[in-house]
């Protein structure tokens, strides 16, 4: 009995769990969209900086670079930028028209941990009433449901070959 009052609430919490992955994910994405406008604009600025000088955006790199401390701490500031920008970039042009089903199998490019930890900041989790909530409901339950199965049967297993040594 007890063990299927726990597992019953593996289940739950599995449920609940995965259940909130479309709306976190849409979320992810709009505050995606909002650094990579906000990235764009930045890089937009750099260049035109670079090009009042007669310069391309690498050759403004190394003349920054050059400027001292200050000016190699920036240049490689902005090299990050830039790879940062590419990086969300990509990873918004990928994502950004794809449902919920289909963003589960990009769930591996949510990972920028400053943009996450941003959207958990803000994030509240709700009761999934869309098809997409209810069928990451049902997949989580059976996902916490196997694995409180799993340890279950792992915690069994000593006892069980115990037994079978010990009838034979």
């Amino acid at each position: 009995m007890l063990t299927r009052a726990l597992a019953l609430s593996a289940g739950l919490t599995g449920a609940a769990g995965v259940s909130q992955f479309p709306e976190y994910s849409q979320q992810y994405i709009q505050r995606l969209g909002g650094a990579v406008d906000e990235l764009s604009r930045f890089m937009e600025e750099f260049d035109a900086d670079a090009a009042r000088l007669d310069m391309s955006r690498s050759a403004a790199l190394v003349d920054l670079a050059q400027g001292g401390q200050m000016g190699a701490a920036r240049a490689d500031t902005m090299v990050r930028t830039i790879e940062r920008h590419e990086r969300f970039s990509r990873d918004l042009e990928q994502m950004q028209d794809l449902g919920p089903f289909s963003r589960a199998r990009y769930a591996t490019r949510f990972t920028d941990g400053e943009l996450a930890g941003r959207v958990w900041e803000n994030y509240k989790p709700a009761m999934p009433v869309t098809f997409e909530g209810v069928i990451f409901a049902v997949i989580g339950f059976l996902s916490g449901l196997a694995l409180f199965s799993a340890l279950i049967y792992l915690l069994r297993l000593p006892f069980t070959l115990f037994r079978r040594t010990s009838d034979a």
